[in-house]
Protein backbone atom coordinates (compact mmCIF):
# COMPACT_ATOMS: atom_id res chain seq x y z
CA UNK A 1 0.00 0.00 0.00
CA UNK A 2 1.45 3.24 -1.45
CA UNK A 3 2.24 5.97 1.47
CA UNK A 4 0.70 9.66 1.12
CA UNK A 5 4.24 11.17 0.65
CA UNK A 6 5.13 8.52 -2.06
CA UNK A 7 1.41 9.52 -3.78
CA UNK A 8 2.38 13.64 -3.67
CA UNK A 9 5.59 12.76 -5.73
CA UNK A 10 3.60 10.45 -7.88
CA UNK A 11 1.31 13.49 -8.68
CA UNK A 12 3.53 16.01 -8.93
CA UNK A 13 6.12 13.80 -11.30
CA UNK A 14 2.79 13.26 -13.71
CA UNK A 15 1.74 16.39 -13.76
CA UNK A 16 5.11 17.79 -14.70
CA UNK A 17 5.28 15.23 -17.45
CA UNK A 18 1.84 16.55 -18.66
CA UNK A 19 3.48 20.11 -18.07
CA UNK A 20 6.59 18.78 -20.12
CA UNK A 21 4.28 17.52 -23.02
CA UNK A 22 1.86 20.53 -23.17
CA UNK A 23 4.86 23.18 -23.21
CA UNK A 24 6.94 20.95 -25.80
CA UNK A 25 5.66 22.40 -28.83
CA UNK A 26 6.69 25.75 -27.55
CA UNK A 27 9.70 24.74 -26.66
CA UNK A 28 10.54 23.25 -29.87
CA UNK A 29 9.27 26.80 -31.51
CA UNK A 30 11.93 28.64 -29.45
CA UNK A 31 14.73 26.62 -29.96
CA UNK A 32 13.41 26.63 -34.02
CA UNK A 33 13.49 30.06 -33.88
CA UNK A 34 16.94 30.60 -31.71
CA UNK A 35 18.22 28.52 -34.65
CA UNK A 36 16.92 30.85 -37.59
CA UNK A 37 18.19 33.85 -35.84
CA UNK A 38 21.67 32.59 -35.14
CA UNK A 39 21.70 32.14 -38.65
CA UNK A 40 20.50 35.25 -39.74
CA UNK A 41 22.88 36.78 -37.60
CA UNK A 42 25.73 33.98 -39.20
CA UNK A 43 24.87 35.42 -42.53
CA UNK A 44 24.89 38.88 -41.56
CA UNK A 45 28.12 38.92 -40.39
CA UNK A 46 29.08 36.98 -43.41
CA UNK A 47 27.88 40.05 -45.98
CA UNK A 48 29.57 42.31 -43.07
CA UNK A 49 33.02 40.42 -43.15
CA UNK A 50 32.67 40.11 -47.55
CA UNK A 51 31.28 43.79 -47.37
CA UNK A 52 33.97 44.91 -45.56
CA UNK A 53 36.79 43.19 -47.36
CA UNK A 54 35.95 44.96 -50.63
CA UNK A 55 37.78 47.94 -51.62
CA UNK A 56 35.61 50.27 -54.00
CA UNK A 57 37.01 52.34 -55.99
CA UNK A 58 35.94 55.54 -57.96
CA UNK A 59 37.29 56.41 -61.54
CA UNK A 60 36.50 59.60 -63.52
CA UNK A 61 37.96 59.39 -66.82
CA UNK A 62 39.08 61.98 -69.05
CA UNK A 63 36.70 62.79 -71.39
CA UNK A 64 36.27 61.21 -74.96
CA UNK A 65 39.72 59.46 -74.28
CA UNK A 66 39.71 55.72 -75.19
CA UNK A 67 41.72 53.52 -73.59
CA UNK A 68 42.04 51.36 -70.39
CA UNK A 69 41.36 52.25 -66.40
CA UNK A 70 42.37 49.11 -64.88
CA UNK A 71 44.78 45.91 -65.25
CA UNK A 72 44.18 42.63 -63.97
CA UNK A 73 45.21 39.42 -64.45
CA UNK A 74 42.93 37.37 -66.70
CA UNK A 75 43.01 34.40 -64.47
CA UNK A 76 41.68 36.65 -61.70
CA UNK A 77 39.24 39.10 -63.63
CA UNK A 78 35.86 37.54 -62.07
CA UNK A 79 37.73 39.32 -58.55
CA UNK A 80 36.70 42.99 -60.39
CA UNK A 81 33.73 44.32 -60.32
CA UNK A 82 33.18 46.74 -62.83
CA UNK A 83 30.29 49.38 -63.29
CA UNK A 84 29.90 52.54 -65.78
CA UNK A 85 27.71 55.30 -64.14
CA UNK A 86 25.29 54.64 -61.96
CA UNK A 87 23.92 51.47 -63.82
CA UNK A 88 23.62 48.66 -61.48
CA UNK A 89 24.84 46.21 -64.49
CA UNK A 90 28.08 44.98 -64.44
CA UNK A 91 30.80 45.07 -67.62
CA UNK A 92 32.90 42.63 -68.55
CA UNK A 93 35.87 44.66 -69.77
CA UNK A 94 38.28 46.77 -68.95
CA UNK A 95 38.07 50.03 -70.98
CA UNK A 96 36.26 52.62 -72.69
CA UNK A 97 35.66 53.60 -76.07
CA UNK A 98 36.07 56.95 -77.06
CA UNK A 99 32.59 57.46 -78.21
CA UNK A 100 31.13 56.47 -75.10
CA UNK A 101 30.50 59.16 -72.31
CA UNK A 102 31.53 57.76 -69.48
CA UNK A 103 31.18 60.10 -66.56
CA UNK A 104 32.42 57.81 -63.90
CA UNK A 105 33.61 54.30 -62.92
CA UNK A 106 33.26 52.43 -59.83
CA UNK A 107 35.33 49.28 -59.33
CA UNK A 108 34.50 47.10 -56.30
CA UNK A 109 37.96 44.29 -55.47
CA UNK A 110 37.40 40.99 -53.80
CA UNK A 111 39.34 40.27 -50.84
CA UNK A 112 41.07 37.50 -52.98
CA UNK A 113 43.42 40.17 -54.18
CA UNK A 114 46.47 40.80 -52.19
CA UNK A 115 48.23 42.79 -54.57
CA UNK A 116 48.33 46.10 -56.54
CA UNK A 117 51.20 45.15 -58.57
CA UNK A 118 50.75 47.65 -62.50
CA UNK A 119 46.89 48.01 -61.19
CA UNK A 120 46.51 51.00 -63.12
CA UNK A 121 50.07 50.88 -65.22
CA UNK A 122 49.26 52.96 -68.25
CA UNK A 123 46.01 53.73 -68.05
CA UNK A 124 46.48 57.09 -69.90
CA UNK A 125 42.78 58.08 -69.69
CA UNK A 126 42.64 58.30 -66.05
CA UNK A 127 41.57 62.52 -64.81
CA UNK A 128 41.12 60.94 -60.58
CA UNK A 129 41.01 58.22 -58.76
CA UNK A 130 38.54 58.29 -55.18
CA UNK A 131 39.37 54.98 -52.59
CA UNK A 132 35.64 55.25 -51.17
CA UNK A 133 36.21 52.19 -49.37
CA UNK A 134 39.57 50.81 -48.25
CA UNK A 135 39.12 48.46 -45.30
CA UNK A 136 42.04 45.89 -45.43
CA UNK A 137 45.41 46.27 -44.51
CA UNK A 138 46.67 42.85 -46.75
CA UNK A 139 47.68 44.14 -49.56
CA UNK A 140 51.13 43.82 -49.85
CA UNK A 141 52.65 44.88 -53.34
CA UNK A 142 52.06 48.71 -55.22
CA UNK A 143 54.83 48.57 -57.17
CA UNK A 144 54.38 50.79 -60.71
CA UNK A 145 50.45 51.16 -58.86
CA UNK A 146 49.98 54.18 -60.91
CA UNK A 147 52.56 53.82 -63.79
CA UNK A 148 52.23 56.44 -66.69
CA UNK A 149 49.32 57.45 -65.39
CA UNK A 150 50.09 60.58 -67.29
CA UNK A 151 46.87 62.31 -67.12
CA UNK A 152 46.16 61.48 -63.51
CA UNK A 153 45.32 64.79 -61.80
CA UNK A 154 43.93 63.87 -58.53
CA UNK A 155 44.19 61.13 -56.16
CA UNK A 156 42.57 60.69 -52.67
CA UNK A 157 43.92 58.93 -50.83
CA UNK A 158 41.61 59.63 -46.83
CA UNK A 159 40.85 55.90 -47.22
CA UNK A 160 44.24 53.99 -48.21
CA UNK A 161 45.42 51.47 -46.03
CA UNK A 162 49.28 50.24 -46.79
CA UNK A 163 50.13 48.65 -43.34
CA UNK A 164 51.62 45.85 -44.82
CA UNK A 165 52.89 46.98 -48.19
CA UNK A 166 56.93 46.19 -49.16
CA UNK A 167 57.31 47.41 -52.85
CA UNK A 168 56.22 50.88 -53.58
CA UNK A 169 59.35 51.26 -55.97
CA UNK A 170 58.05 53.63 -58.80
CA UNK A 171 54.38 53.61 -57.72
CA UNK A 172 53.62 56.96 -58.91
CA UNK A 173 56.36 56.60 -61.96
CA UNK A 174 55.55 59.73 -64.98
CA UNK A 175 52.43 60.84 -63.36
CA UNK A 176 52.99 64.08 -65.03
CA UNK A 177 49.94 65.52 -64.38
CA UNK A 178 49.88 65.26 -60.46
CA UNK A 179 50.23 68.80 -59.07
CA UNK A 180 49.77 67.68 -55.55
CA UNK A 181 50.14 64.51 -53.36
CA UNK A 182 49.58 64.18 -49.44
CA UNK A 183 50.58 60.98 -48.68
CA UNK A 184 50.52 61.84 -44.94
CA UNK A 185 48.43 58.58 -43.82
CA UNK A 186 50.69 56.64 -45.50
CA UNK A 187 51.96 53.42 -43.36
CA UNK A 188 55.52 52.55 -44.47
CA UNK A 189 56.54 50.85 -41.67
CA UNK A 190 57.39 47.17 -43.57
CA UNK A 191 58.35 48.94 -47.25
CA UNK A 192 61.93 48.34 -48.47
CA UNK A 193 61.76 49.56 -51.96
CA UNK A 194 60.98 52.94 -52.78
CA UNK A 195 63.26 53.47 -55.80
CA UNK A 196 62.07 55.91 -58.84
CA UNK A 197 58.25 55.98 -56.62
CA UNK A 198 58.33 59.52 -57.82
CA UNK A 199 60.27 59.53 -61.03
CA UNK A 200 59.66 62.24 -63.70
CA UNK A 201 56.24 63.65 -61.55
CA UNK A 202 56.82 66.60 -64.03
CA UNK A 203 54.20 69.03 -62.52
CA UNK A 204 54.61 67.92 -59.19
CA UNK A 205 54.05 70.96 -56.52
CA UNK A 206 53.11 69.68 -53.38
CA UNK A 207 54.46 66.76 -51.88
CA UNK A 208 53.52 65.28 -48.37
CA UNK A 209 55.95 62.78 -47.26
CA UNK A 210 56.23 63.53 -43.29
CA UNK A 211 55.02 60.48 -41.93
CA UNK A 212 56.91 58.23 -44.07
CA UNK A 213 58.72 55.56 -41.74
CA UNK A 214 61.55 54.53 -43.97
CA UNK A 215 63.40 52.58 -41.27
CA UNK A 216 63.50 49.26 -43.67
CA UNK A 217 63.97 50.90 -47.23
CA UNK A 218 67.19 49.74 -48.79
CA UNK A 219 66.86 51.41 -52.30
CA UNK A 220 66.09 55.33 -52.35
CA UNK A 221 68.07 55.33 -56.10
CA UNK A 222 65.79 58.01 -58.44
CA UNK A 223 63.21 58.16 -55.81
CA UNK A 224 62.32 62.31 -56.68
CA UNK A 225 64.15 62.27 -59.87
CA UNK A 226 62.99 64.38 -62.56
CA UNK A 227 60.49 66.14 -60.32
CA UNK A 228 61.13 69.70 -61.82
CA UNK A 229 58.43 71.81 -60.44
CA UNK A 230 59.07 71.16 -56.64
CA UNK A 231 60.02 74.10 -55.22
CA UNK A 232 60.35 72.20 -51.68
CA UNK A 233 61.20 68.87 -50.27
CA UNK A 234 60.81 67.96 -46.06
CA UNK A 235 62.18 64.74 -45.79
CA UNK A 236 63.83 65.52 -41.96
CA UNK A 237 61.77 62.13 -40.63
CA UNK A 238 63.57 59.96 -43.28
CA UNK A 239 65.63 57.42 -41.47
CA UNK A 240 68.45 55.90 -44.27
CA UNK A 241 70.29 53.65 -41.53
CA UNK A 242 69.76 50.97 -44.02
CA UNK A 243 69.76 52.61 -47.40
CA UNK A 244 72.40 51.42 -49.95
CA UNK A 245 71.72 53.46 -53.21
CA UNK A 246 70.48 57.04 -53.53
CA UNK A 247 71.58 57.48 -57.47
CA UNK A 248 70.25 60.20 -58.72
CA UNK A 249 67.59 60.23 -55.94
CA UNK A 250 67.17 64.27 -56.45
CA UNK A 251 68.55 64.51 -60.11
CA UNK A 252 66.70 67.29 -62.29
CA UNK A 253 64.72 68.65 -59.04
CA UNK A 254 65.46 71.80 -60.94
CA UNK A 255 63.48 74.01 -58.66
CA UNK A 256 64.02 73.09 -55.86
CA UNK A 257 66.36 75.78 -53.71
CA UNK A 258 66.88 73.80 -50.27
CA UNK A 259 67.56 70.31 -49.07
CA UNK A 260 67.83 69.37 -45.25
CA UNK A 261 69.69 65.74 -45.08
CA UNK A 262 71.31 66.59 -41.89
CA UNK A 263 69.77 63.01 -40.94
CA UNK A 264 70.79 61.38 -43.39
CA UNK A 265 73.50 58.55 -42.70
CA UNK A 266 75.52 57.03 -45.52
CA UNK A 267 77.58 54.30 -43.89
CA UNK A 268 76.17 51.54 -45.94
CA UNK A 269 75.34 53.57 -49.10
CA UNK A 270 77.07 52.04 -52.47
CA UNK A 271 76.04 53.80 -54.82
CA UNK A 272 75.28 58.06 -54.76
CA UNK A 273 76.56 59.00 -58.79
CA UNK A 274 74.88 62.03 -59.57
CA UNK A 275 72.66 62.44 -56.80
CA UNK A 276 72.03 66.11 -57.34
CA UNK A 277 72.69 66.46 -60.71
CA UNK A 278 70.85 69.70 -62.70
CA UNK A 279 69.59 70.68 -59.10
CA UNK A 280 69.84 73.84 -60.59
CA UNK A 281 67.94 75.98 -58.22
CA UNK A 282 69.46 74.53 -55.27
CA UNK A 283 70.86 77.41 -52.56
CA UNK A 284 71.66 75.39 -49.09
CA UNK A 285 72.02 72.03 -49.11
CA UNK A 286 72.77 70.24 -45.74
CA UNK A 287 74.84 66.87 -45.65
CA UNK A 288 76.27 68.13 -42.31
CA UNK A 289 76.24 63.75 -41.33
CA UNK A 290 77.78 62.57 -44.36
CA UNK A 291 80.99 61.10 -43.54
CA UNK A 292 83.56 59.61 -45.56
CA UNK A 293 84.78 56.62 -43.33
CA UNK A 294 83.01 53.81 -46.38
CA UNK A 295 85.35 55.55 -49.01
CA UNK A 296 82.44 56.55 -51.23
CA UNK A 297 84.17 57.94 -54.38
CA UNK A 298 81.60 61.16 -54.10
CA UNK A 299 83.07 62.69 -57.43
CA UNK A 300 80.15 62.74 -59.31
CA UNK A 301 77.39 64.03 -56.38
CA UNK A 302 77.32 67.57 -57.71
CA UNK A 303 77.88 67.11 -61.02
CA UNK A 304 75.62 70.24 -63.15
CA UNK A 305 74.78 71.55 -59.67
CA UNK A 306 75.91 74.64 -57.56
CA UNK A 307 74.77 75.12 -54.64
CA UNK A 308 75.48 78.68 -53.24
CA UNK A 309 76.27 77.21 -49.69
CA UNK A 310 76.60 73.21 -48.61
CA UNK A 311 76.70 72.22 -44.73
CA UNK A 312 79.14 69.98 -44.14
CA UNK A 313 81.92 68.42 -42.21
CA UNK A 314 85.55 69.45 -42.45
CA UNK A 315 86.72 66.02 -43.26
CA UNK A 316 83.94 65.45 -45.87
CA UNK A 317 85.09 69.31 -47.33
CA UNK A 318 88.65 68.47 -47.44
CA UNK A 319 87.91 65.22 -49.54
CA UNK A 320 86.00 67.44 -52.38
CA UNK A 321 87.50 70.52 -52.92
CA UNK A 322 90.07 68.94 -55.10
CA UNK A 323 86.82 67.69 -57.32
CA UNK A 324 84.55 70.88 -56.51
CA UNK A 325 87.29 73.63 -55.97
CA UNK A 326 84.41 76.83 -56.56
CA UNK A 327 81.92 75.33 -53.88
CA UNK A 328 84.91 73.92 -51.66
CA UNK A 329 86.97 76.74 -51.03
CA UNK A 330 89.70 75.96 -48.62
CA UNK A 331 89.76 78.57 -45.71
Amino acid sequence: METRSWKKIKSKYILSQIFDILMMPKALNIIRYNKEIKKKLKRKLLDYKNEYEKIVIEIIPKDNEYGEFINFPLSKKSFYHIYFDDNNKMIDRNYIEKDEKVSKIKIIIDNKVKSFYKLFSYCKCIKNINFIKFNRNDIDNMREMFYGCSSLENIDFTNFFTDNVIRMNSMFYGCSSLKKLNLSNFNTDKVIRMNSMFYRCLSLEELNVSNFNTNNVVDMSYMFSNCSSLKELNVSNFNTNNVVDMMEMFSNCSSLKELNLSNFNVDKIRYMLKMFYGCLSLKILNISNFNIKNNYDFNSLFENCKPEKIICSDEFKKKMKNSYPDLFISE
